[in-house]
């Protein structure tokens, strides 16, 4: 693949936030014909003026995902005009990981390479998207961006100036082809358009994941901002939510405007347009963006489970882009512990268990690479920034892969990443006991809790607690698992003893019988007493004590992204005995967004009002009640 191909860009400088158009001429009589293409950054292909394909994989220099396209269809005999949109980020951020520039291409026709990206591809810096802007969007979506239709040329039919040959980029990558299959681009879901004393608003009538598309009339050229958002404040579209902007520009020519940005995808259930003069608006909606999967027919007694196995598949769906994301409208970024929340649902929603998906996530994260030898805090990841427990989860995940799938192929590609990942923790180890990680990039986040946050960008004081040697606990115990699968020696094989017996040494209290973060001045919680259970760390008589608070609702809360842990420690108990108790909580819980209006399913029980009014109403790790709908077999 890709031997006479070069990577390229417009120009052998380049900053921040650059938008780069590329066109290359083939002539063509007949046969399957497939574009190879990678980018760094994101892409857009026209083939002869058409769309055909956006968005590349989210991947690493030594892991880069080159896309296989069959453009037979977009094809005429004799010439043929391709063009390529760029678009390089220049900054790394916490779900991309930026090296230098680059476009890769290469055509094929009946095996022979017919055209291929080189210093004789031609290329300019865009015209219409603004170059170097760095409009901030939210530290995990990095960029927007601004489009000026006034500057719009021909240049998709090859009518346009300003192009000349491009500079070849040295790049040292590593390719390989796409895991799994390109999103299915659906038909525009147009809004309701309600007029307003300064705007227009455009109810979606739910929440769509896609492409914002706009086709207008404007008497004269203006600039139109457009906001989206998942609800509504005080009759607007929430914009601003603290340093975060969610909204785009969008310069308008005299006369009729169609636009559609096919890189960036935005979440929403709302979109407002302020205009400086009115606009004659035909429509304004979303393109969605949808991953094929085949759901499992499912049928429910109550009615009330039914509609919540619905909210939470279709929060599961809209959260599934180039990789499980956390929330479509604030992030889009791969986390190692809401990703396995959002495996177990994924194996339960679907007829084949998603399993080529999963996999995929699997992979990419083991690509991860810092010098302590944990994982980053996203993937692929720019930032310097790691929560250490989610290290652990990542060894938990590929656990369950392994049980619900079979396949032991990825544990055997990624053994030696969670080797490494242990091999962090043992090495933070003073007299028997893991500890948190100090320096200011390592947050020791565990929930959304008064206990169990962390403190992000500061420093701690290296100390065990109790969450950290209980997620040790099990991680180890799923890697012995996996190990034994893979006919595998586990050189940590004797230290999980060592540890539990200190674990329950430090962290638990007689008197009380119940399990504690730190000591025991702090309220006992649902996260550290189910791990308690969960890792074997508490007897029966103890289990069932601490099993009969979590039933009644004594413990200090966790929140939904950690029910798993709550619900997995009652079930190990007597899942018979304590079967209702889940549910009834799942019911009450999830009732609320149902009676809200919500579609999907929110990031934490407060809703919008978490993080400073940035909680987001669609977050793919709630979607946790279809695995165990399936679990408690109803």
């Amino acid at each position: 693949m890709f031997e006479k191909s070069k990577w390229i860009w417009n120009d052998a400088v380049y900053g921040e936030d650059e938008y780069a158009e590329f066109c290359d001429c083939f002539l063509w009589e007949s046969g399957e014909t497939k574009l190879r293409i990678s980018v760094c950054g994101d892409y857009t292909l026209f083939v002869n003026g058409n769309f055909v394909a956006s968005n590349q994989y989210g991947d690493f220099e030594h892991y880069k995902i080159y896309d296989e396209l069959d453009i037979t269809d977009f094809l005429v005999k004799g010439e043929n005009k391709v063009c390529f949109l760029v678009w390089y980020f220049g900054k790394s951020g916490m779900r991309f990981l930026t090296e230098t520039a680059g476009l890769l291409y290469e055509i094929e026709n009946n095996s022979v390479v017919i055209a291929n990206s080189s210093e004789k591809t031609l290329s300019r810096k865009s015209k219409a998207f603004i170059s170097g802007l760095k409009k901030f969007v939210s530290t995990q979506l990095g960029y927007g961006f601004t489009y000026d239709a006034t500057k719009e040329d021909e240049w998709l039919c090859g009518n346009a100036d300003g192009f000349s040959k491009s500079f070849v980029i040295e790049k040292d990558v590593s390719l390989f082809k796409r895991p799994i299959k390109k999103h299915n681009v659906g038909n525009i879901v147009k809004g309701n358009i309600t007029k307003l004393e300064n705007s227009y608003l455009i109810d979606l009538g739910e929440e769509i994941v896609g492409l914002c598309s706009l086709s207008f009339v404007t008497d004269k050229k203006q600039t139109l901002t457009v906001s989206y958002g998942e609800l509504l404040e005080n009759g607007h579209v929430k914009r601003l939510v603290g340093t975060r902007d969610f909204s785009f520009s969008y310069t308008a020519k005299e006369g009729k405007n169609e636009y559609t940005n096919y890189m960036f995808r935005l979440a929403c259930r709302y979109i407002e347009i302020e205009s400086e003069s009115p606009i004659d608006i035909e429509y304004v909606g979303i393109v969605p963006l949808t991953y094929s999967v085949k759901e499992k027919k499912v049928q429910f007694k109550n009615e009330l489970d039914k509609k919540i196995y619905d909210i939470c598949l279709n929060t599961l769906k809209l959260c599934m882009m180039e990789h499980y994301v956390d929330c479509p409208w604030r992030e889009q970024c791969l986390y190692a512990f809401d990703a396995k929340n959002q495996m177990l649902a994924g194996y339960i929603a679907f007829e084949d268990g998603n399993f080529e998906y999963a996999r995929a996530n699997l992979k990419l994260m083991s690509k991860d690479d810092r010098k302590d030898k944990l994982l980053s805090i996203c993937f692929p990841s720019g930032d310097d920034l790691t929560i250490p427990s989610f290290s652990l989860f990542y060894i938990m995940a590929v656990k369950e892969y392994v049980d619900f799938s079979g396949d032991i192929s990825l544990a055997e590609e990624v053994i030696d990443k969670m080797e490494s990942i242990l091999s962090a923790f043992t090495d933070n180890m003073e007299d028997g006991l893991i500890c948190r990680f100090t320096g200011a990039n390592h947050w020791n986040f565990y929930d959304w809790t008064e206990y169990t946050k962390g403190t992000l960008f500061i420093s701690e004081e290296k100390r065990p607690d109790f969450l950290i040697n209980a997620l040790m606990i099990v991680a180890l115990k799923n890697f012995d698992y996996i190990c034994k699968k893979l006919s595998r020696v586990n050189i940590f094989e004797n230290i999980s003893k060592e540890i539990s017996e200190k674990t329950k040494k430090k962290f638990y209290n007689e008197k009380t019988g119940m399990f504690y973060i730190l000591n025991s001045d702090e309220k006992p919680t649902e996260l550290a007493n189910s791990l308690a259970i969960i890792a074997g760390l508490a007897d029966k008589k103890t289990s069932e004590k601490i099993c009969d608070e979590l039933a009644k609702g004594n413990l200090y809360p966790c929140s939904l992204s950690n029910k798993v842990l709550k619900y997995d420690a009652l079930i190990c108990m007597d899942k018979e005995k304590y079967k209702t108790v889940i549910l009834d909580e799942i019911r009450k819980t999830y009732k609320v967004m149902l009676d809200f209006g919500s579609t999907t399913v929110w990031e934490t029980a407060e809703g919008s009002t978490a993080f400073a009014n940035a909680g987001s109403l669609c977050h793919g790790w709630s979607a946790i009640p279809i695995y165990y709908y399936d679990l408690l077999e109803l």
